[in-house]
């Protein structure tokens, strides 16, 4: 459920918001910043399914050997066989596939983890899908690690919570760089402390004001540009 990335010494490394069955956007997007499949990679914050009209496109982006996503909570309500509550979330798609088509996807869905750790030239990015449950990174990864996944109350936070978002908590995460998450759409990306939000709703229809944002993770710029590239906030003394 933790997956741990070496420094990429030979091109960039991107993460991307919530994607939500909207692939050739996301392909745009990259085409956009020149990205170079070769030497680079992308990184998602989850949710790639629902909603959106390329859901079955998960498996295609799933065996691109440079991207790289955690679980979302709309992978988990597949998961979980959350019939209801995954339905009525943009997930009608996945129950009118035939059975060996929902078996691979699923199957393939299961192998993400809860969290991805990245090595960048300033030390690690953390990225999990909605929040980290407590100020310290190193606790939620040994949580994870030894409960196989986590509590019941430590998946609901890391899938599900907007509790940091929408409190404007500013408080760091220790024992990581930064954190990045996604879940919550906003209308410019945000960091708060040392967490830095990136959805900035590209699945929404169109008309609505969605993009993807790419936040590059050695320099923290995100493309579409902003005025000026995240810095990370002096350590707590």
């Amino acid at each position: 459920m933790l997956q741990r990335f070496p420094r990429n010494l030979r091109g960039r490394d991107f993460a991307v918001g919530d994607i939500h069955g909207h692939f050739s956007r996301v392909a745009v997007a990259l085409q956009e910043a020149a990205f170079d499949p070769a030497r680079d990679r992308l990184f998602s914050v989850g949710d790639l399914i629902d909603r959106g009209p390329e859901c079955e496109r998960v498996l295609e982006w799933l065996a691109y050997p440079w991207f790289f996503p955690v679980r979302g909570n709309h992978e988990h309500m597949l998961l979980n066989a959350q019939v209801d509550l995954h339905f009525s979330n943009g997930g009608a798609w996945f129950y009118g596939l035939a059975d060996a088509a929902r078996d691979n996807i699923a199957t393939r869905l299961a192998r993400l983890p809860l969290l991805i750790e990245v090595e960048v030239p300033e030390g690690r990015i953390g990225i999990v899908h909605a929040d980290v449950p407590s100020a310290d990174w190193t606790a939620l990864r040994i949580a994870v690690e030894r409960e196989a996944g986590g509590s019941e109350e430590l998946l609901e936070h890391c899938l599900w919570s907007s509790q940091r978002i929408m409190s404007g908590d500013a408080s760091r995460v220790r024992g990581i760089s930064a954190v990045v998450v996604g879940h919550t759409p906003l209308q410019r990306p945000a960091m708060l402390g040392n967490v830095i939000h990136i959805d900035t709703g590209g699945w929404l229809p169109k008309g609505r004001g969605g993009y993807f944002t790419l936040l590059d993770l050695h320099s923290l710029r995100t493309i579409p540009a902003l005025a000026a590239a995240f810095h990370l906030p002096l350590p707590h003394t």
